[in-house]
């Protein structure tokens, strides 16, 4: 384990001089809040190093070494938001399995899966769910950990025979592309995250009282350090909101083993939203529909039926090519939507 400046400086030149890097992350998700990066595993020849991002020293120069290489990755998504989020850290270009198995056609595009077809090797893993925040890793979660990414270079090497085989490398280096910047890009705020699943159907007045409870979850949350879904249940907040404004009978729908401090801060949400004036209630959001004209219903079945084609011919998913949404935006403006396809997917869809 990497843990301390000494030990990454001894690691530093190996990484620099490396001719191939594969990278993937361990956060706390499951067991904190917010997350945090809690490990990165790296492999390059003949090693697979673990990084301890919450020993205290700095990264820097780690992630400086980094961006000098094309990371291989698998479903790098969620690594790429973290190490943006958290470190600042966007790579200067990827390879990432995941991404070049679906363009192969995979339907099993899981890591466990790609390394059992193309390797051979059956993956343990029973410490996926595990508390990566916790110290000393057990010798279980090591042995997990660095299996991320022990098999990606053999992996990649395989997956990008076969995409070039099929003329569909080109692709797939787009696809990692277009992955870092929509993976890094400054995220735009939702002014209404608070509106959770279940909240559509509910009045105005509770709707208010659900948006208190939700900032006090989220209080909560930070406070005792739990993802907020275990300070209180999505469904448990809507009906708290609803029954509140309807008969005031909440004590039932409480947490069996809530303690007199939340049971008193949930209270005090839920008189706040009750005593919100109407004028400054929130609104109910009614979706926007388009209601698609004869012509724009034409030129969709035309695209839908051109991806499909192309689809079936290269034996992959549909969605990769254009998603129906997609599909409604360029039946509708092919002029402004086109540019914001990838130019593999533009090509297929002319």
């Amino acid at each position: 384990m990497i843990d301390t400046e000494q030990k990454l400086a001894a690691f530093l030149p190996k990484l620099h001089a490396a001719t191939w890097v594969a990278v993937d992350t361990e956060a706390d998700s499951l067991h904190a809040y917010p997350e945090k990066v809690c490990l990165i595993q790296i492999s390059i020849v003949g090693e697979d190093k673990l990084v301890d991002p919450l020993a205290g020293f700095k990264l820097d120069a780690l992630l400086d070494a980094l961006n000098a290489h094309e990371l291989i990755m698998h479903g790098a998504d969620y690594d790429l938001r973290l190490l943006e989020k958290h470190h600042e850290f966007i790579p200067s270009a990827i390879f990432d399995t995941m991404l070049a198995a679906r363009l192969l056609g995979e339907r099993q595009f899981g890591l466990s899966a790609l390394v059992e077809k193309f390797l051979g090797v059956k993956l343990d893993k029973g410490s996926q769910k595990a508390d990566w925040a916790q110290r000393p890793l057990t010798e279980r979660m090591e042995k997990y950990a660095r299996a991320d990414t022990h098999y990606l270079k053999p992996l990649a090497d395989k997956l990008r025979a076969e995409l070039k085989a099929k003329n569909r490398l080109a692709w797939h280096q787009e696809s990692c592309a277009q992955l870092i910047l929509d993976c890094t890009k400054p995220q735009i705020v939702d002014r209404d995250i608070w509106r959770i699943k279940g909240s559509s159907g509910l009045s105005r007045a509770a709707l208010a009282v659900l948006r208190e409870l939700w900032e006090w979850r989220e209080e909560e949350a930070i406070l005792a350090n739990r993802p907020p879904y275990f300070v209180l249940r999505h469904e448990t907040m809507v009906e708290i909101a609803e029954a509140a404004t309807l008969n005031g009978h909440v004590e039932k729908l409480l947490p069996t083993r809530i303690s007199p401090r939340r049971r008193e801060g949930l209270t005090k949400a839920i008189k706040v939203g009750l005593s919100i004036s109407a004028d400054k209630q929130p609104e109910i959001l009614r979706q926007k529909f388009h209601r698609p004209t004869e012509a724009e219903f034409r030129r969709y079945r035309e695209l839908e039926k051109k991806r499909n084609a192309h689809a079936h011919e290269l034996a992959i998913d549909p969605t990769l090519i254009a998603s129906k949404a997609t599909l409604g935006e360029l039946s509708r403006d092919w002029g402004k939507h086109a540019p914001e396809l990838m130019n593999w997917q533009r090509e297929l869809l002319k």
